[in-house]
């Protein structure tokens, strides 16, 4: 049984749960209509509800419940079910820093201040289910308060979709983002050419970045070694990518296999070269049939 500490809103509330001794804030149409402090709270089938026990990398959810305005949390709780629909179970606690982050959209826009984002176009490509999720913002935000957002502003819940998808943080997800920018723009200094966003090679090196830091965090290791092709074949490429793989390890403290970096010079040579379309085919001897990999 549930019992209502606090109504935020018609809409919103916060309660006691007094056999597990925890406190919730639940959403759901008209919980808290004509309710008052003391009074028992029956959610229905479709009502959301979150643990306020928890604290996430902005502080503790019980503060930021009662901090943030009832209606951006309606709004994440939208987000969210649209985020559900689309990836299945998620990690619902980004609810709160996410209509933390709303909140301040809103009050930028109104103030004018909107800030950019220059790893907007880099978020679309690495993380597109997310950001195309996220795209629903726009609406929800124009009926329910008559803002206009921008692309830049997508991509920053875009991240919190990601984080609540993979269950990490917020910022892991931003540093991701802008380890590839930096590794592209590397790239692109060294090479004294601009690399085409738009490309189907610079999609496939960016979610082969995306990838190979994901491995690095989870222990995985790719079990063909290319370094000695890719050394003799593109020494410049591989060269690139020593640097780039010691760049990330920096930057997201974490130990790349040296294996990666085949593969990532690989990457890096079909966006330096403009080679969109073509298919890379390595035979590696020594191995039964002589194994062929088309990446």
């Amino acid at each position: 049984m549930y019992e209502i500490k606090k109504v935020l809103n018609h809409n919103v509330v916060i309660v006691h749960d007094s056999g597990k001794q925890s406190e919730y804030l639940i959403m759901d149409k008209g919980i808290g209509f004509g309710k008052k402090p003391g009074e028992t709270a029956v959610p229905g089938e479709r009502a959301s509800v979150y643990s306020l026990q928890k604290k996430n990398e902005r502080g503790n959810a019980r503060e930021m419940a009662e901090e943030i305005p009832a209606v951006y949390l309606e709004i994440a709780n939208e987000v969210l079910d649209q985020a559900e629909e689309a990836f299945g179970k998620i990690d619902r606690n980004i609810l709160f820093p996410m209509a933390d982050h709303i909140a301040y959209a809103v009050k930028r826009v109104k103030n004018n201040e909107q800030i950019s984002n220059p790893l907007t176009e880099d978020i679309r490509i690495l993380f597109h289910l997310e950001y195309k999720t996220a795209g629903c913002i726009r609406g929800i935000l124009k009926q329910k308060m008559g803002i206009l957002i921008d692309d830049d502003e997508v991509g920053y819940i875009a991240l919190h979709i990601h984080s609540a998808i993979v269950d990490e943080k917020v910022s892991h997800a931003m540093q991701l983002a802008r380890a590839v920018r930096e590794c592209i723009s590397y790239v692109e200094n060294e090479v004294g050419k601009p690399i085409n966003i738009m490309s189907l090679s610079y999609n496939r090196l960016m979610n082969h970045i995306r990838y190979m830091v994901a491995r690095a965090i989870s222990g995985e290791k790719l079990k063909v070694n290319m370094n000695d092709y890719m050394k003799v074949k593109f020494p410049q490429a591989f060269e690139m990518a020593e640097t780039v793989c010691k760049q990330i390890e920096r930057n997201l403290k974490c130990t790349l296999s040296d294996v990666e970096i085949g593969y990532l010079a690989m990457h890096i040579e079909r966006v330096a070269s403009d080679e969109q379309d073509e298919e890379y085919t390595v035979t590696v001897k020594n191995r039964p049939n002589h194994l062929q990999l088309r990446l």
